[in-house]
């Protein structure tokens, strides 16, 4: 049984805190076996341990980033959860800065287009069908107005900042590309081939896809998303803005496929769920784009 010391000597004797010299303690890490005063005591199965050892994970056989917080999808905590967002939409104003001062050539040479003649570039067939499938990629880059881009970039701050903080930043730039893709890809199908498109919708599309999945994992009020994802798509599908639908739908539908399996995939092989729904998604923008580009040449 413990006993209180008898004696101020006996008091004396008590080690103190490896982390606070002057507080007197009992309890020592059960894994180190450093002295440690309640402030710094972390609870464990069995007994106490110091904050270095949880962190280290020492004697746990596994490595330190085991122990590591991680988000509802599996992915590390980072102390800035908005840092790949900020960078995406400094990406975005800085092309915009170009386009803008470069002018219709730079658009040209890397918007969306599946095959026409392009004036500005020469005489030489432009286009994803003519070997350009890099356009599949910067178009998602470039936007055609200041009202365009201050749109855009708004609703990727607003809903792409907390879905970085809920999937960590690896899943959450997987999705956004991927989502970008679904777009492009199906834009690249459908569209006219000589119709340029451009803009960082479809990924964005795919943000809000994936934030009405968790949400609903999470059974939060899905009202105000619902009611912002039809204004949304009231514009996309109305003439007068010239917007190209394809882009939004292909975005959400990645987006939405790619959200399920990040928020829902079972923690054994999440992993496993998570990247391999990715792939998917990535395979049928293989396909579309080898499909279009077979009807175009």
């Amino acid at each position: 049984m413990d006993q209180v010391p008898s004696s101020p000597q006996d008091a004396q004797s008590l080690p103190t805190c490896y982390r606070h010299p002057d507080r007197e303690t009992g309890i020592r890490c059960t894994r180190c076996e450093r002295p440690i005063c309640p402030e710094c005591m972390v609870s464990a199965s069995v007994g106490f341990q110091c904050p270095e050892c949880v962190r280290g994970g020492s004697g746990t056989g596994h490595a330190p980033s085991a122990s590591a917080p991680r988000t509802l999808a599996g992915g590390t905590i980072a102390s800035d959860p908005r840092l790949l967002t900020k960078i995406l939409i400094g990406v975005n104003l800085l092309l915009f800065l170009v386009q803008t001062a470069v002018g219709d050539t730079f658009t040209d040479r890397f918007d969306l287009i599946g095959r026409a003649w392009v004036p500005e570039l020469g005489t030489s067939l432009q286009g994803v069908a003519e070997g350009q499938w890099y356009r599949l990629v910067t178009s998602m880059f470039l936007h055609g107005s200041v009202t365009h881009i201050l749109f855009n970039m708004l609703s990727l701050w607003w809903i792409g900042g907390p879905l970085e903080a809920a999937l960590g930043r690896a899943r959450y730039l997987t999705l956004y590309f991927a989502s970008g893709l679904a777009g492009s890809a199906l834009t690249y199908l459908l569209a006219e081939p000589n119709q340029p498109s451009l803009g960082a919708s479809g990924a964005i599309f795919g943000l809000f896809g994936a934030t009405g999945v968790l949400m609903r994992r999470l059974r939060y009020d899905m009202r105000p998303l619902i009611i912002l994802l039809v204004i949304n798509l009231i514009f996309t599908f109305s003439p007068m803005f010239n917007i190209a639908w394809e882009a939004h739908v292909g975005g959400l539908v990645g987006g939405v496929l790619i959200g399920y399996a990040m928020v829902h995939a079972p923690r054994e092989r999440r992993a496993l769920i998570q990247y391999g729904m990715c792939a998917l998604v990535l395979a049928a923008v293989v396909i579309m784009t080898v499909l279009r580009t077979a009807q175009l040449t």
